[in-house]
């Protein structure tokens, strides 16, 4: 899941990402409206955070631009002036959950969770598929009743896989969903995290499939099968 967070607060900007990178999420951090409004233009998002009072250009501004161009980004609004007034603002303009400064940070981090399932199609907090389980919350996999150990690449691929499952994904949509911006990654490095993830779930009866010129999916041996909550 890759996150957004729009914050001319430094400290604030960079304690949030190093949280949310710890939980598992790539995040790219921007400190202007301007900024978060081309990065929205040019990237592909699960989800914003975005505070109002940016300089350049207002939150409330960046929101309404999303929003015209028909974006459904889920979008999760902070703001030192926690007024009755600006929440309807925010939320009539298309936001989807809004926090006021000061806020406890286990808090947000359940709302991200939250806002996230949202932004995969699942209200559930485990994907299941096959025997294999993932828990959102706790970025746990297990094969039946057996945790599955996985380094945190292999986890956010896992993550990546059963969220879109059946869905083609390119190795250089992989890198973007994997990577934050400044971070290298080789489209031969994505070879090899999805070599060891393939050996890992082969037991659940679940498989990583390669087409050629496309791309990788998650299949089933048996394509009745499906993701259940």
């Amino acid at each position: 899941m890759r996150i957004l967070i729009a914050e001319d607060d430094s400290i604030l900007a960079d304690g949030l990402s190093r949280s949310l990178r710890y939980e598992g999420y790539v995040v790219d951090v921007v400190n202007d409206g301007s900024s978060a409004d081309s990065a929205l233009n040019l990237q592909s998002f699960d989800l914003l955070i975005l505070d109002l009072d940016l300089p350049q250009m207002n939150g409330l501004s960046v929101l309404r631009l999303l929003r015209q161009r028909q974006t459904p980004l889920p979008v999760l609004i902070l703001t030192a002036a926690d007024t009755v007034e600006q929440r309807v603002k925010g939320l009539d303009l298309g936001a989807d959950d809004y926090m006021a400064k000061p806020f406890a940070l286990t808090e947000l981090e359940a709302r991200v969770r939250a806002l996230t399932r949202r932004s995969a199609g699942t209200g559930t907090t485990v994907l299941r598929y096959k025997d294999l389980s993932f828990d959102l919350n706790g970025r746990i996999a297990h094969i039946k009743d057996q945790p599955l150990e996985l380094s945190a690449r292999e986890t956010s691929l896992l993550e990546i896989f059963l969220s879109r499952c059946g869905r083609m994904i390119s190795k250089n949509q992989l890198v973007d969903l994997l990577c934050q911006w400044g971070e290298e990654v080789t489209p031969n490095a994505i070879e090899v995290y999805i070599h060891r993830l393939r050996k890992k779930i082969e037991p659940s009866g679940a498989r990583i499939v390669t087409v050629r010129g496309l791309g990788y999916c998650l299949e089933p041996d048996n394509h009745s099968d499906s993701l259940a909550a």
